[in-house]
């Protein structure tokens, strides 16, 4: 398949969902189709993209990594830590820019990310922070868009903590006006709840009417045998959903804790193939930023 001709125009950058139009999702999810699809094109030849990752990192940099490569560009990584020096954020981005084509960075504080983003003409791309997930997220959504027509029409719940994985849900649900409930402790909450946001503290007569599952790791806080006797998501309690619901716990995800080996050995789970996706969204992403008109 020939992709279509791409031409240049100002980068972007992609930081945060709620940055997006669900037009921009939309041109987001046309073009992983054509790289879904797609062989032999190169659109990255000649470019190069400075990564900043921990060595801890293995699915998000495995994909964009490989990703790159795919396409033509090439990789230099780097540790995060090393933006966490003395000097300015802005200088650090302007040398880079002279031989970088675009910056992906996987970094605890997003107000690093974007301190970069102010500073340079080339995209900035956020691989995680610890207050959001964007690409993470918008490449769930995107396979379950494939396997469900009625996608934006399905309700979401997320069991579990307030976090990157639970707010990034959340500014997904509002740009796409899903149908997203959260059910957590008390204290848990993400902000007020809307059209697209509820809050609830007991599971059972919320999963009744959840189309997808979606966990995250617990934090050490919620590690308690009562905090999971209440809200492991467990096969029985996928059995109360209805029919054709999907599991979908964000790796790493821990057996026996968030989410049950029972239920991660059931049809409910999406499976381990559900992230194939991932390299796609964000080959889409980086091109987007790099050449959208």
């Amino acid at each position: 398949m020939t992709m279509s001709p791409i031409k240049e125009a100002d980068p972007m950058h992609f930081l945060d969902l709620k940055d997006l139009s669900s037009l921009q999702i939309d041109e987001l999810f046309k073009l992983t189709d054509q790289l879904s699809l797609q062989g032999g094109a190169k659109p990255l030849g000649g470019k190069t993209f400075v990564l900043f990752f921990p060595e801890s990192s293995i699915r998000t940099r495995i994909s964009f990594e490989k990703g790159i490569q795919d396409l033509g560009g090439q990789c230099l990584l780097f540790p995060p830590e090393a933006l966490d020096k003395r000097e300015q954020l802005s200088d650090v981005i302007q040398y880079i820019e002279n031989w970088a084509d675009g910056v992906i960075v996987r970094h605890p504080d997003l107000s690093t990310i974007q301190q970069l983003s102010l500073h340079t003409s080339i995209p900035i791309i956020n691989a995680m922070t610890a207050e959001n997930h964007p690409c993470e997220i918008l490449a769930d959504l995107y396979t379950i868009s494939k396997m469900k027509e009625n996608f934006t029409e399905l309700v979401y719940t997320f069991v579990g903590h307030a976090g990157n994985i639970s707010r990034s849900w959340m500014d997904m649900a509002k740009v796409m006006d899903l149908q997203f409930n959260h059910i957590c402790t008390s204290g848990h909450e993400l902000g007020e709840e809307s059209r697209n946001y509820r809050f609830y503290t007991e599971l059972e007569a919320v999963l009744m009417d959840s189309d997808v599952v979606l966990t995250d790791s617990l934090p050490e806080a919620l590690r308690t045998k009562d905090y999971i006797s209440n809200y492991q998501i467990t096969l029985a309690k996928m059995k109360l959903t209805p029919k054709h619901s999907l599991l979908n716990p964000c790796p790493p995800f821990f057996r026996n804790e968030e989410v049950s080996e029972d239920a991660i050995d059931s049809e409910y789970f999406v499976g381990h193939a559900f992230k194939k996706n991932l390299i796609f969204v964000q080959q889409a992403i980086l091109l987007y930023c790099l050449f959208h008109t």
